[in-house]
């Protein structure tokens, strides 16, 4: 799906179609424009829109070719960002990934969405009330507020995070998990390593920013980074690192957790080979072939043997029991 937001002064436009040829008629260049290609796959269609807004076309191979996450520098027609972001959706314990390219241009901006990103939605509904300021600060104002919007995203990432982790404390703390609890907090854990990029590629982005002059970004956006979002990523991302420090926590006590009953297990194996060792014993010896065994000839000498065998072993559990053991 393609959808076009052109900003006006007083209003923003909308408009939305499944073909190229028709969204690219529609974009006026002497307008601050968002274009948003959704769940796009088509290579002759993107190289189209690429064409049109004359950038190199080696960002085709880019765009599909999934490059690695962060500001690419080497091509400087625009700034291109691409990213994969934690979403609040969970599927099999695993956190899903949204990702996509960002390119930004002097008066326009195109989002490359794989997968669709509801940060990017919500942000799309309420630029109504922004149209003022977008004409005033540009179209690199919408790039920080998608940013800003990424972030606040994580606040709600963390927030399913932190409730699933208590979820699985519980299990892990009663002792009363297995080896499927640990699997889900492992599982948990790998899939939020996209985070860690992520925010390192917002980092990045801001340390360019400071010290080089990217033209695509005007210098009002740039305070409005330095101001806002730099604090806002550093306690992001030491929330991330705790909740990373909390599965692995939980990962190392699940773990002897699991070693404790594997150990139980084999204590009450190795007790209960112990306690028929004496009676293995009687059967071996009665099962030797000597001629003049007296007890063999005794009425009383069967029964007396299963006698003594039951007292060792009753005898042999009630010690155990009393000493804990099992």
């Amino acid at each position: 799906m393609l959808t076009l937001l052109t900003f006006h002064p007083d209003n923003l436009e909308l408009f939305t179609t499944h073909h190229v040829d028709t969204v690219l008629k529609q974009i006026d260049s002497s307008h601050n424009i968002w274009l948003r290609c959704i769940h796009f796959r088509d290579r002759t269609g993107t190289a189209k829109i690429i064409k049109h807004f004359g950038l190199n076309p080696s960002r085709v191979n880019m765009i599909f070719n999934h490059s690695p996450v962060g500001i690419d520098e080497d091509v400087e027609d625009c700034l291109f960002d691409s990213y994969e972001i934690l979403t609040p959706q969970i599927k099999n314990n695993e956190f899903e990934v949204a990702r996509g390219n960002i390119l930004l241009g002097n008066n326009f901006i195109i989002t490359f969405e794989i997968t669709e990103l509801k940060a990017l939605t919500i942000l799309a509904n309420n630029l109504q009330k922004r149209t003022r300021d977008i004409e005033t600060l540009g179209i690199s104002y919408v790039f920080y507020l998608i940013f800003k919007e990424i972030l606040n995203n994580y606040h709600t990432v963390f927030e399913h995070i932190s409730r699933k982790l208590d979820d699985l404390e519980d299990e892990v703390l009663d002792n009363s998990g297995d080896e499927l609890t640990y699997q889900k907090i492992a599982t948990m854990r790998q899939s939020t390593r996209s985070g860690r990029r992520n925010f390192q590629s917002i980092k990045s982005l801001m340390a360019i920013m400071n010290h080089e002059d990217l033209q695509w970004i005007s210098q009002p956006v740039k305070e409005l980074f330095n101001q806002e979002l730099v604090h806002h990523v550093d306690k992001l991302w030491q929330e991330y690192q705790a909740l990373r420090a909390w599965m692995s926590e939980l990962m190392e006590i699940q773990r002897d957790n699991i070693a404790g009953k594997t150990g139980e297990r084999i204590n009450r194996l190795t007790i209960l080979s112990s306690i028929f060792l004496p009676i293995t014993f009687m059967s071996g010896f009665y099962g030797m072939n000597f001629k003049y065994m007296p007890e063999l000839e005794q009425p009383w000498a069967y029964p007396a043997v299963v006698c003594v065998m039951a007292l060792i072993v009753i005898g042999s559990i009630f010690y155990a029991k009393k000493q804990r053991w099992l």
